[in-house]
């Protein structure tokens, strides 16, 4: 995983395009200017006391000026190119995150609440990548170019500096590690908190009604004393970079001084020659500019490595086929078996029927209607729509092809009538007010302020309310093959009849699938599937399964 975060962190660093040359070349300025100053600033003590070569103090001044003016230039350019660029890299990674998890879309098993903090947090952490990059890489010239102007003043100065870099170094890198797993533990948490804190609104009527308040606050919040210790490690981590940094600066001030103090007596430096040594000291020590980026780069690497996670999860692929013309919705199942709740399942759908699967809790009812549209993939065996493998399907082909309709569904949109159209393509307005009269939504709907026009969020709705909604999408979007995965648990019977009747009515054109519970809505349909155990134990007419008092149990009736 981690060298599948330190290729996300390049390719996050590669986004910022031409504002990351913007501030490559404005940090670059920046650091020129930085590294010349203090020669300039030599320059003009030496002219001042007369111990340099022959120049104006005036002309050394004015020097010093326009390095100074250049440096603050460059200053306000980066600002501005690492405000762009940051914004660019964050909106392309929270592009490829959420597209990498709609891809995915029920294989994703990390909580829909810490997905939020990966998404929001972390790839704002991440999107600072191409800056700190840059920098970091700019950084290195004010060290290098001191050195290198020490060795070319005194080569004595020069080698008393280089002795003390490798343990600079040393140093930061130990520090990029702690920092690095310290970030990632406290955006961990955070992720945690908010998953937890999505769950408890969504159960908040629950909740409510079980008064269990505190202690769900306490559930949700209980990692927060984990995440102040990794906050304040983040900052003792600094602090002791920092303490170490300074302190390793300040000996090698003193022992450049030393030195530099005794090249002036021998007379191999001038005196404003051994105040550039002392500012180049800084300048190749220094770490301030070196610490702020390299704390950049690990909350970067900290935030790629939580989107690398959501990255790795597997997407299902498409193929480029079109189901062939004209069929009708023939599906079909060869050996497939899922998560050990289906069992080498083989079964054949006849196109254009009306399809119930009934079956005890467990035994696979939801599942084989996630494969049917292919909402999960088996792990063995294959599903068929009108002869052509599912994953052969491109992604639009199989989303016209298939419908469905949900226990829950969530509902997408402005408004009532854009969220009975949400779909690939928007079907036209008389189809999706026929969609909702189908589905009994109708009528409720005209009783709204705005009927179809009304806010979505402006409508309070009932289990049932939205349940119609939702058969009303489906229905809408329709192709060949229709799938209600308990989608009228919610409605009474006389709505359900109705309902049933438009399916086996204006809709019967196509297959149905549907997964019930109730008796009456087996009983209407063309044929049942009873599942027992993950497998197929019988496929029939409902009347004929009824003689069997293991079926008649299904639904609840005991003949003792």
């Amino acid at each position: 995983m981690a060298s599948g975060a330190d290729r996300l962190l390049l390719r996050t660093a590669r986004t910022g395009g031409w504002w990351n040359g913007l501030l490559a070349a404005a940090a670059l300025t920046d650091a020129v200017a930085a590294t010349f100053l203090p020669l300039a600033m030599a320059g003009a003590v030496d002219a001042a006391l007369g111990t340099g070569p022959a120049s104006s103090p005036s002309t050394a001044i004015v020097l010093c000026g326009a390095l100074i003016v250049a440096s603050a230039a460059a200053e306000v350019l980066s600002e501005l190119a690492t405000g762009c660029g940051q914004a660019r890299a964050t909106a392309w990674l929270r592009h490829l995150l959420v597209a990498r998890v709609l891809a995915a879309g029920p294989a994703l098993r990390i909580r829909p609440g810490d997905v939020t903090s990966r998404v929001v947090t972390g790839a704002a952490e991440a999107g600072v990548a191409p800056v700190a990059a840059t920098q970091a890489v700019v950084s290195a010239v004010p060290p290098v170019g001191a050195l290198v102007v020490l060795v070319v003043l005194d080569w004595r100065i020069a080698l008393t500096i280089a002795v003390a870099l490798p343990l600079v170094g040393l140093l930061l890198r130990v520090f990029v590690r702690d920092i690095t797993r310290t970030v990632h533990r406290y955006l961990a948490l955070q992720g945690t908190i908010a998953a937890r804190l999505a769950e408890t609104l969504g159960g908040a009527r629950t909740i409510a009604a079980a008064k269990t308040a505190d202690r769900e606050l306490a559930r949700v919040l209980a990692p927060l004393p984990d995440l102040r210790a990794e906050g304040h490690e983040t900052w003792d981590a600094q602090g002791r970079i920092a303490a170490r940094g300074l302190l390793t600066l300040l000996l090698l001030q003193v022992a450049v001084v030393g030195v530099a103090g005794a090249e002036l007596m021998a007379g191999r430096i001038s005196p404003g020659e051994l105040v550039a040594a002392v500012q180049y000291t800084g300048l190749a020590a220094g770490f301030g500019p070196v610490l702020a980026n390299l704390v950049r780069l690990g909350r970067a690497r900290a935030g790629t490595r939580r989107a690398a996670e959501i990255l790795a999860a597997p997407a299902p692929a498409h193929g480029t086929a079109e189901p062939p013309p004209g069929g009708g919705g023939l599906l079909e199942f060869r050996g497939v078996g899922k998560g050990g709740v289906l069992h080498d399942l083989d079964l054949v759908i006849p196109a254009g029927l009306a399809v119930a699967v009934v079956g005890r809790s467990g035994t696979g009812k939801s599942l084989l209607a996630a494969l049917a549209g292919r909402l999960t993939d088996p792990d063995r065996g294959e599903v068929r729509l009108d002869g052509v493998p599912l994953p052969r399907l491109s992604r639009k082909a199989l989303r016209r092809a298939v419908g469905y309709a949900f226990d829950r569904p969530f509902l997408f949109g402005g408004t009532v009538l854009d969220a009975i159209a949400f779909g690939s393509d928007r079907p036209p307005e008389p189809r999706l007010r026929a969609a909702a009269k189908a589905a009994c939504a109708d009528g409720f709907i005209r009783r709204l302020p705005r009927e179809y026009g009304t806010p979505l969020a402006d409508v309070p709705m009932s289990g049932g309310e939205r349940q119609r909604i939702g058969l009303a999408r489906a229905f809408a979007h329709a192709g060949r093959l229709l799938i209600l995965d308990d989608a009228t648990s919610s409605l009474d019977t006389a709505t359900e009849l109705r309902i049933t009747e438009a399916l086996l009515g204006p809709l019967s054109d196509r297959t149905r699938l549907i997964i019930a519970h109730r008796a009456g809505t087996a009983a209407r349909a063309d044929q049942v599937i009873w599942l027992d155990g993950g497998r197929v134990r019988a496929q029939g007419p409902h009347r004929v399964l009824w003689g069997d008092p293991a079926y008649r149990a299904v639904f609840g009736v005991n003949d003792a």
